[in-house]
């Protein structure tokens, strides 16, 4: 008998990703939810569900009958939402992940993997272990940071009153195929992406660019979902997974004008919103209990990620 997955956020970035790779597998069923617009997969195998997530009769209809959910439904935006709406990661998320653990309480799953974030995290010059959180969030991530913390305990928690296992993912910046890529609520890489393939002689960075980030490529996020769902023996794991050292900003738009092989002139503007923040991720834990380690480089991931652009969204 195969094993039911359910990957909530299917039409997303990471989760249609993740639903796209276990489709291809035979010894898994795979379902996955939508909100509003229906997307059209690659593979016709994942079967469709559409879902408000936020309502509990969805959630068990969603839930009901599985095996394994993997949480990647999300309200997300890029860093202008975070600076401006800063309510919008801290309601429907935690509203709709809450009646998530619950449902696979009472429906005695197997598996929960819960995608969590590293906003929670201090900004230091070396990268940062799982026990490095210390409570004390900067201020533009306090709303989410402290929600995304919240989810986490709760994973937990439900681990120790159910044999239902639970991961909590601390994802650096993921970015690849199907990401977002409108200006408004695409992150840093997505941004940056459209900005340089739609120019004609220059480019506008939002800041100063000496912010850095961890950047991961997706299917090196996917491998890892894969390896937890064989072999995480403990009720509970919080584990980071990213690349393990950062790019700055600045660095990143000369990297990607390079691979794209267009002569653009870049320019900062202060003035935008931007977040002064710098995080790379230790990856000991990763590497150690689950054999895993990126194997995209940051030239190897623009390259693949401007080739989709090329072909979906020119």
């Amino acid at each position: 008998m195969k094993t039911k997955v359910v990957i909530c956020g299917a039409s997303g970035f990471i989760g249609r990703n993740i639903a796209e790779k276990l489709a291809e597998r035979d010894d898994l069923e795979v379902f996955g939810t939508y909100f509003k617009n229906k997307p059209a997969l690659l593979s016709k195998k994942i079967k469709l569900i559409q879902a408000d997530l936020t309502k509990i009769k969805d959630v068990d209809k969603v839930i009901m009958g599985k095996d394994i959910i993997i949480q990647a439904s999300a309200v997300t935006s890029g860093s202008k939402d975070i600076v401006t709406k800063p309510y919008m990661h801290v309601t429907d998320n935690a509203v709709m992940n809450s009646l998530i653990f619950r449902s696979a309480f009472e429906n005695k799953l197997k598996h929960v993997v819960f995608f969590s974030c590293t906003v929670m995290y201090p900004n230091i010059d070396r990268p940062v272990k799982e026990e490095d959180f210390n409570y004390q969030i900067t201020d533009k991530y306090f709303g989410v940071g402290w929600t995304k913390v919240y989810l986490e305990k709760m994973c937990e928690f439900f681990s120790k009153i159910s044999k239902t296992k639970y991961t909590a993912i601390r994802h650096s910046n993921i970015y690849g195929p199907f990401d977002k890529y409108d200006l408004e609520h695409s992150h840093v890489f997505g941004a940056t992406i459209t900005k340089i393939m739609t120019a004609k002689d220059k480019i506008v960075v939002w800041g100063d660019g000496s912010e850095a980030r961890d950047l991961l490529y997706v299917s090196d996020l996917v491998d890892f979902v894969e390896l937890i769902l064989k072999h995480q023996k403990t009720p509970f794991e919080l584990v980071n997974v990213g690349f393990g050292s950062a790019v700055s900003v600045a660095n990143l738009v000369k990297k990607i004008i390079e691979v794209s092989g267009k002569k653009i002139k870049i320019e900062f503007d202060i003035s935008k919103p931007t977040i002064k923040f710098s995080l790379s991720l230790n990856l000991d834990k990763a590497k150690k209990v689950y054999n895993w380690k990126p194997k995209v480089t940051i030239e190897e991931g623009i390259k693949k990620t401007i080739s989709w652009y090329q072909q979906n969204i020119s």
